[in-house]
């Protein structure tokens, strides 16, 4: 899907969510707020969250109707962000000190260099979170992509990172997520949703 494409979807649908990720809130609430990227940000919500908490922060996406989404939402928020518009396969990333990659499904090969790239704008001692719909969701959870060629393991998301620095591993593991949603009768449901979770630490030099 390109960026038109994206672009359409989101024109299409209300702001999705304005609330962070649950992992990363859990995870990275307690590090001290430095520069922060949030790639392939969709509609911000993980970058205004940071930004919150005082992380000079950069969201990039390739949908500039995402981006418009997030800016209106960071200025509700009264939190300053650095929009751009960009792909994260293509487009220079500035030097950061986090990397937050949240849900960016991608081919194999794209995702390898998406996630090399998000690796190598990290500063010595820089953090790496990514949070994405497990491979094993498909055919053992609920919702996602139903296309197996965009999900992944986060044993995939450290092979990816093969020959470079060798990073501190925080966790690399599958973890659960319940997801609410209607049932039959009107009434609500609980379910299981499995994401790949990457936490790493850049090697200081």
């Amino acid at each position: 899907m390109d960026a038109q494409a994206w672009d359409e979807r989101y024109a299409a649908a209300r702001q999705w969510s304005v609330t962070p990720n649950a992992l990363l809130a859990e995870r990275l609430g307690d590090l001290t707020p430095a520069r922060g990227l949030d790639l392939a940000c969709g509609e911000g919500r993980n970058a205004i969250w940071l930004a919150g908490l005082g992380w000079r922060m950069t969201a990039m996406d390739f949908s500039a109707v995402a981006l418009d989404r997030g800016r209106e939402a960071a200025e509700e928020h009264r939190v300053e962000v650095e929009w751009v518009v960009g792909d994260a396969t293509q487009a220079p990333l500035p030097e950061t000190d986090l990397v937050v990659l949240a849900y960016l499904q991608l081919p194999a090969a794209s995702r390898r260099t998406a996630v090399r790239r998000a690796w190598e704008s990290l500063a010595p001692g820089g953090t790496f979170f990514l949070v994405a719909h497990d491979s094993t969701n498909l055919t053992e959870g609920t919702g996602g992509p139903q296309d197996p060629a965009v999900l992944y393991t986060a044993t995939d998301v450290l092979g990816d990172l093969a020959g470079l620095a060798e990073p501190e591993v925080v966790a690399a593991e599958r973890v659960a997520r319940v997801v609410s949603s209607e049932d039959a009768h009107g009434g609500t449901v609980d379910r299981t949703a499995w994401d790949a979770l990457v936490h790493l630490v850049r090697p200081a030099r």
